[in-house]
């Protein structure tokens, strides 16, 4: 089976993002396959899976950034950073909801963030989860990120537990989000639960349940539901092309911009669709020095 596209899932709790991915492998009996940003194990929610051709994609994609509904347990902090690690310290001092409301403010916009140990982020070929899994632990570089919103959905003071929603950048560890507040209010916090609600501009009620893939596969309706490659560049306008050209830009070559007829004015370094008879062929981008619109990526080919 040829597939090419991106297959939205909404990932259940207790497996890996790359056992979620190898079902997918498994019921489309496809061999290439990538996603938009792994899910912890106990985490759920939005995982679009690149299928086909559409991992050529991964790196042209301008939406990266991702929203999640977090709750924290306030008073104790793991080696995790999450509800499943081993719990390092406890604290008796109760956190408030006006203090909450003051704390995360300071977390909004850019800010630097240092990755948890558990993660599986490289330090001399060896994942660091690896490392801590060993009882290891060394210095890692701080990251800037950009939390966009930030604000609280539930204060629960009896049970010292807060529910918040997070829209943020690539890169972003929500389980060391919520360490830090836990650590600027005083008191600890630990993440006992994550949804990814949204993910590179996909939403949780356009997400298929990995259950359901077997049947929508019976009864055809899984070419419905897979998103086509051309959607993830919505936001570039579209050049039409001739046959001549189209068979020059699959081989690789530039096309004058003086023979393509969609536009009057060229901005160097522009981007667009290029389709040939409504087949989408790639993606072009403007260079003014040579007057052409260079390949930047082919899909047909």
């Amino acid at each position: 089976m040829s597939i090419d596209g991106i297959l939205a899932i909404d990932k259940p709790e207790k497996i890996t993002s790359f056992k979620a991915i190898y079902m997918v492998k498994k019921y489309l009996g496809i061999k290439k396959v990538g996603h938009m940003g792994t899910l912890d194990p106990m985490a759920t929610g939005v995982l679009p899976i690149m299928l086909g051709k559409a991992t050529k994609a991964l790196d042209l994609i301008k939406n990266n950034n991702k929203k999640y509904i977090t709750k924290l347990k306030f008073g104790i902090s793991t080696d995790t950073l999450d509800i499943t690690g081993k719990i390092l310290k406890t604290s008796n001092k109760n956190a408030s909801k006006d203090d909450l409301e003051e704390i995360i403010k300071k977390f909004k916009g850019n800010i630097l963030q240092t990755p948890p140990m558990y993660s599986a982020i490289k330090k001399d070929g060896v994942r660091l989860y690896e490392l801590a899994r060993k009882g290891q632990t060394i210095e890692r570089e701080k990251r800037e990120i950009c939390i966009d919103e930030i604000k609280i959905l539930n204060f629960d003071t009896k049970n010292q537990e807060a529910a918040l929603m997070v829209s943020c950048s690539k890169g972003t560890y929500i389980r060391s989000l919520c360490a830090d507040i836990g650590d600027a209010l005083g008191c600890g916090a630990t993440m006992h639960f994550l949804r990814r609600i949204e993910s590179n501009g996909f939403k949780l009620e356009q997400c298929l349940q990995l259950e359901d893939i077997p049947r929508k596969i019976e009864t055809g309706e899984i070419n419905k539901i897979i998103i086509d490659i051309p959607n993830l560049f919505i936001d570039l306008d579209r050049i039409d092309v001739s046959l001549k050209q189209s068979i020059r830009f699959k081989n690789g070559g530039g096309l004058m911009l003086s023979r393509l007829k969609n536009f009057k004015s060229w901005q160097d370094g522009a981007k667009f669709r290029v389709y040939e008879d409504n087949e989408f062929i790639g993606l072009g981008v403007v260079n003014l020095n040579k007057e052409e619109l260079s390949v930047l990526k082919l899909f047909n080919l």
